[in-house]
């Protein structure tokens, strides 16, 4: 939780007050789309309303199978959300917990994670999670899996400095000295230490997981039909042929794509400017 100076810091920064009410209010969107707006995709469709343009009826018109395209948008931010926060989740715990022991036990234990994140950082990480997605097969949990192998390296490092910063302070110094264990020292006194970048790295990377959620998409490889995503959608756009002359169909899910990266971004720069010590 942050603290009221902290609270103040956040609440001072414009970009943070910015992003957070965008975050918090695609989250709602996210959570309460089944309940007011109940979704079927294999049912809710219009044949005779086909790339209709937008309209009262249709606020973002349809698209090729006369579905509307502002109930789509709507249930593919609640996929690309629950994909970017899971798999982010994951390469947080994973990373952090290898990041904090190699940063304090040292030794061959540092040297072999090092290596396994140097190895995992040698790949552009679009390229890396196509290749996870493509050996793994294309699906909704394969995707959040390879996202979540791309986040964990950057964990690592990030955990790593910080131990290697705080290991030798007065206060883990203190606790070593009345008898605390290492998995004490570790996690009851440098990990919440170290909580204030790893909180603003991981707003920053539910942004970069959503880009990367809707390459996926794009490419075929993330969330299979019917579920709807907003990187599926652009690819259904652009395959269909109806980018140009419908081009509702590609402006809003790829306006709601830069929403969402904005919104965590925004978000990160906020919680950085009231977890920043210095301010």
């Amino acid at each position: 939780m942050l603290t009221t100076r902290a609270q103040q810091q956040f609440w001072q920064s414009t970009s943070g007050k910015i992003g957070a009410v965008l975050a918090i209010a695609l989250g709602m969107l996210a959570l309460l789309a089944p309940i007011l707006h109940p979704y079927d995709p294999t049912t809710d469709r219009d044949y005779l309303a086909r790339l209709a343009s937008p309209s009262n009826q249709h606020w973002f018109g349809t698209d090729a199978l006369g579905r509307d395209v502002l109930t789509l948008i709507w249930y593919g931010i609640r996929t690309s959300l629950f994909i970017s926060v899971v798999s982010v989740s994951l390469g947080f715990l994973i990373g952090v917990g290898l990041g904090l022991l190699a940063g304090y036990l040292r030794g061959r234990v540092d040297g072999v994670i090092s290596w396994l994140t140097d190895i995992l950082l040698a790949f552009p990480s679009i390229l890396l999670a196509i290749a996870i997605v493509t050996v793994t097969g294309p699906s909704l949990q394969s995707a959040m899996v390879a996202i979540a192998i791309v986040q964990i390296p950057i964990y690592i490092r990030l955990a790593r400095s910080m131990v290697l910063s705080l290991r030798e302070q007065e206060f883990v110094q203190a606790a070593r000295a009345l008898g605390a264990t290492p998995f004490q020292i570790l996690f009851q006194h440098i990990l919440p230490a170290s909580l204030a970048p790893l909180i603003v790295q991981a707003s920053l990377s539910i942004g970069t997981a959503t880009l990367e959620a809707a390459g996926l998409g794009f490419l075929g490889l993330g969330a299979q039909p019917p579920t709807p995503e907003l990187g599926s959608m652009l690819a259904d756009a652009f395959k269909g042929g109806y980018s140009l002359t419908s081009p509702w169909t590609t402006i809003f899910p790829g306006l709601f794509i830069t929403l969402m990266v904005l919104a965590f971004n925004l978000l990160g720069d906020g919680l950085r400017d009231g977890l920043d010590p210095k301010g």
